[in-house]
């Protein structure tokens, strides 16, 4: 383990992809992740059993022992620590799991191809399909280690959109919970990115539906209502300002645009 903390800790911040990119000798990297998944197994015995806490802080292990750069089974980890927290109700902390979750699954299977020229992901590109075996009929063993290594990329992508759509649907429902424009906002974003996978079991897909069709009012509702105790706090700190002058914001008449939501404002005696 004295070698893993010194992989972690051996970089400063501007370094920080450098050494996330540095790997273990196979042996040990193999030795770390079985631990990890070991201590795993344990924390879901304690989330089946609903033992939440318990249940995180041995996440929280598991993800000691799991190298960094894996950053698939990291977001697993993730993705079982934000559930533990839907269940104490600890709506911020299933946010902040959930998109450290999605944020790893992105290096592992970008949600979107607009980058894909960058130099990285050209290089990427480059190796994989150098690595590619034309099936020929000429090398029997060479084709079946190629179909099986398209067999194990492609069963990776399913494995990654299956924990993208749980953490999606973690957090839209904890940014709900939360409440209030912005998060509500955010969840209706999450809950849109997952109408369009295809991947949902049915309740899932029905609860996706339901919230596209309850949120818009939802949002409507908080807007309205942050606008107003801005505009509260706004009317208390210019009535100190202007109570020297003999003038209160009665002298000003705010008129709400409907279309916007934006306020313009009159004077008047």
């Amino acid at each position: 383990m004295a070698s893993k903390d010194r992989a972690e800790n051996a970089g400063s911040d501007s370094e920080e992809d450098v050494f996330h990119d540095a790997r273990f000798p196979a042996e040990e990297e193999a030795e770390l992740l079985e631990e990890s998944h070991s201590i795993k197994a344990e924390a879901n015995k304690l989330f089946t059993a609903a033992c939440y806490d318990q249940a995180i802080s041995c996440y929280d292990r598991a993800l000691a022992s799991c190298p960094n750069y894996l950053d698939y089974e990291v977001a697993v980890l993730r993705s079982n620590m934000a559930a533990c927290y839907l269940k104490l109700e600890d709506w911020k902390a299933s946010v902040d799991s959930a998109t450290a979750c999605l944020d790893c699954l992105e290096k592992v299977l970008p949600s979107t191809t607009e980058d894909s020229d960058s130099p990285k992901e050209k290089k990427q590109e480059s190796r994989e399909a150098d690595a590619v075996v034309e099936i020929s009929g000429d090398d029997e063993e060479a084709e079946q280690e190629e179909l099986k290594r398209l067999q194990k990329i492609d069963e990776r992508k399913q494995d990654v959109m299956r924990i993208r759509a749980k953490a999606l649907m973690r957090r839209a429902r904890a940014k709900s919970q939360l409440g209030g424009w912005g998060s509500l906002q955010g969840a209706e974003e999450d809950y849109k990115l997952l109408a369009d996978m295809n991947n949902l079991p049915p309740d899932d897909t029905r609860v996706v539906q339901k919230a596209l069709r309850e949120l818009p009012r939802k949002i409507a509702q908080a807007r309205e209502k942050e606008m107003a105790e801005m505009m509260g706090k706004l009317k208390d700190l210019g009535n100190g300002i202007l109570k020297p002058f003999g003038l209160s914001t009665e002298n000003f008449k705010f008129t709400q645009d409907p279309k916007t939501g934006g306020y313009s404002m009159n004077f008047q005696s």
